[in-house]
Formats: C-alpha cells, structure tokens, sequence
C-alpha cells in the first residue's frame, strides 16, 4: 500500500495530466482573450462559486472533520481532461473547455494550497495537522503542472507523434482512473459504508447544482447554447483524480488512502450518473 501511495498515485497523476497537456496547444492560451467574458464565468464558477456550493452541501448535510475537507478538496479541483471529452460528447464549445481546462488546471497550484490550509484549519479544529502550503504546492507542481506543460511542449516539438499517442494514452488514464478510485474507497470500505447514505446523496446534491449554477450564470450572462453547456460542464464536473492525490498529500504517505479521500472517490462514480441523463439533453440544444 505504501508504493501504491507514494509511488503509483502520483505517477498516474503526472501521466494523466501529461495526457491532459498531450492535447492542448500554447494557442488555447490565447483564448482567454477572444472570450473574455465567457472564460470570465467560467473562471469565476471554478474559483470561488465551487465551494462556495460545497460548503453550503456540508452545512445543509451535517458533514464534519475529514470528510468535509474532502469535499471541500474536490471543490478546488477543476475538471481536467474528462470535462474536455464530456464537453465534446455534449456538443459544447470545446475550444472553451480546453481553455479553461489550460488555465484553471495550471492556475491550481497557486490557488488550491491557501484553500486547503484554511479548510483543514476550520473542520479539523484543535485536530487539524499544520498545512505546509509551500510543500503542497511544490508536489502539485511537479505531479500536476510540470506534467501538462511537458504534454504541451512535446505536442508542440512532434505533433504527429502527439496525435498517435493521444487516444492510446488516454485510455490507460481512463483505467488508471479506475484503479484508483477502487483503492481509495476499498481501503475506506467500513467509513464508506457507515457514511454512505450521507456520502451519495450529498455528492449528487452537489453536482446538481453544480451543473444548474452553470446553466444559470452563463445564461445570466448572455452566452450561447453551446458555450452554457460548457459552462456548466466546467462548473459541475470536478477532477476526482487529482482530489484523491492532493488528500493522499495532507495525510502523508504513511497515512494511505484516508477518509479525506473518499468524496473524491465517490465522486468519480456517482458524477457519470448524474451527467449522462443531462448529456442527451444537451446533445439536442
């Protein structure tokens, strides 16, 4: 379990992301000026209106100690590459997706460290361990960041090569991903099952409204069909992968999968049920 922890984890992490930088390009980047309003929304609902919602979850579901700095965890990661192939799927406006994915993805580092020290501080009380924040950041950067700008830069060198490869290694994060949310509730099993009427519910209750505060800010904002369903992919679906690594990181190694993981995990489950249904309406707007 150590190696799984200290090793396996954060090496599918880097390769996910490298598979997420594996398609972009530095040109996505640039969007952010050609749709500066829709990228607005879109940035705003990921930084701050996210946990803002799951925080209202915890208080309104009596949610406490680690396993609301779980939620609140997965609240501060945004989407990744599924969100991009989920945007797709639905018929967005993909470009959008990828450029929020770019930059709030590689933004993350910044922003994500500060909120999980001050979460870990609130619901863990006289409990919490400290947060070394720079510590935090420097392994994100080199398990999440790092990886996306090497997938960029490698796609910028050999795109032909990039394009071959891409299908191929986002299959293997797509098992990864299996395996990973498996370890992570399996070794929670007895803390699974005692919270799970809780747990499900309030991770569903979340992602609806997640996906609705989407729909709704963006229409609020005058925005397009297609750029409204992305809106609310990129609000309501959250990187469950990453959310398991950056708990794994709190705890420490030596600690395992602890129940900081477990909303993340859940998460990577009960989000498919909740997004597939939406997805046929979507694909029809």
């Amino acid at each position: 379990m150590d190696i799984l922890i200290s090793v396996v984890l954060p090496l599918s992490l880097a390769f996910i992301m490298f598979s997420l930088g594996l398609g972009l390009t530095f040109a996505d980047f640039g969007r952010v000026l050609q749709k500066p309003l829709s990228f607005g929304v879109g940035a705003v609902n990921q930084i701050l209106i996210i946990p803002v919602m799951a925080l209202i979850v915890i208080m309104l579901f009596g949610i406490t100690k680690e396993l609301a700095v779980g939620f609140m965890i997965l609240s501060f990661c945004p989407g990744g590459v599924t969100s991009n192939i989920l945007t797709r799927l639905a018929k967005g406006d993909v470009a959008l997706s990828v450029t929020l994915t770019a930059v709030i993805s590689l933004s993350s580092i910044l922003v994500l460290p500060f909120f999980l020290a001050l979460a870990v501080a609130h619901f863990m009380g006289a409990d919490a361990e400290p947060v070394n924040v720079t510590d935090i950041a420097i392994k994100m950067f080199l398990i999440s960041t790092l990886p996306v700008l090497l997938g960029l830069t490698f796609r910028r060198l050999l795109k032909g090569a990039a394009d071959r490869a891409e299908a191929i290694l986002s299959k293997i994060a797509t098992v990864l991903f299996v395996v990973i949310v498996i370890a992570a509730v399996a070794t929670n099993w007895d803390t699974f099952i005692e919270n799970l009427t809780t747990l499900a519910p309030a991770l569903v209750t979340l992602n609806v409204a997640l996906l609705a505060v989407g729909c709704l800010t963006a229409r609020a904002a005058g925005l397009s069909a297609n750029e409204m369903k992305t809106i609310a992919i990129e609000t309501g679906i959250q990187n469950s992968t990453l959310g398991i690594t950056v708990a794994t990181l709190i705890a420490g190694a030596a600690a395992g999968f602890t129940a900081y993981s477990l909303p993340a995990a859940v998460y990577g489950i009960t989000m498919y049920f909740v997004f597939l249904p939406l997805l046929a309406w979507f694909r029809k707007i």
